[in-house]
């Protein structure tokens, strides 16, 4: 059983450009989370469209190949991205990133990213990893030359190397598969950026350690998040809570 939250949010933006979505079948439960890159106009279309095509492929679809699954998702929310891009006379506009977290009823995970949305993944409310950005801030930080809490404030921060809505010459996302067994009470938090933006891991942490429940959980970040945005033009922001 799990127990879930979803939450979306426009910020001091007058459009969120962020879109988030839950779906399911008989083998999967899929959470997805998409941020519409604003600079580049009608973000908001393209996280919404990935969204919904993932949403209703899951629903149509299911197998216990689960990557393979999972590949024909996002190449498939791609590709319905770029024909759309076409049909509207905008190549190259509508982009977005994307998050993706399949629970299968094998007691394994499949995470998914492009871009710099994120998942973490906590154990006994401790935080263990997260996905590591497909920006110029996070290849910085990963090589050494800045600190891994700079990224936040980095001039580059808004460079990605990576999104949905671009021409691929080859896959340019990451699968992890997580195989073992999940334990009672492990939680995975997908967020956009308009959140990590104002919340560390440590507040991650208090919050999953505070609040028995995802949503109480997930209400004490977006009131943080809230307070230490309010007056800087604070970015649309989501984030999904699933406890196993």
């Amino acid at each position: 059983m799990l127990d879930y939250s979803i939450f979306t949010d426009k910020g001091e933006r007058s459009v969120n450009e962020d879109s988030v979505g839950f779906a399911q079948n008989d083998f999967s439960k899929v959470f997805i989370l998409a941020d519409g890159l604003g600079g580049h106009g009608k973000g908001d279309e393209a996280s919404s469209l990935v969204v919904k095509f993932i949403e209703n492929y899951v629903t149509d679809n299911s197998t216990k190949d689960n990557e393979a699954f999972i590949d024909n998702a996002v190449m498939g929310a791609q590709n319905a991205l770029l024909d759309y891009q076409k049909r509207e006379n905008a190549t190259g506009q509508l982009k977005t990133t994307l998050t993706l977290l399949c629970i299968n009823n094998d007691n394994t995970a499949t995470l998914t990213h492009v871009g710099d949305s994120r998942i973490y993944k906590f154990v006994k409310n401790k935080y263990v990893f997260r996905t590591l950005d497909h920006s110029v801030p996070q290849i910085l930080a990963s090589s050494g030359e800045i600190r891994d809490k700079d990224i936040r404030r980095h001039e580059d921060r808004n460079r990605l190397l990576r999104c949905m809505g671009i021409e691929w010459e080859t896959k340019r996302y990451d699968i992890d598969m997580l195989c073992e067994p999940f334990q009672s009470g492990d939680v995975f938090l997908l967020c956009s950026d308009g959140l990590w933006d104002w919340i560390w891991e440590k507040d991650m942490q208090k919050a999953l350690k505070k609040f028995k429940t995802a949503q109480q959980s997930s209400d004490y970040l977006v009131e943080k998040a809230k307070k230490r945005g309010a007056g800087n033009n604070m970015d649309n922001f989501s984030l999904i809570i699933v406890r196993v």
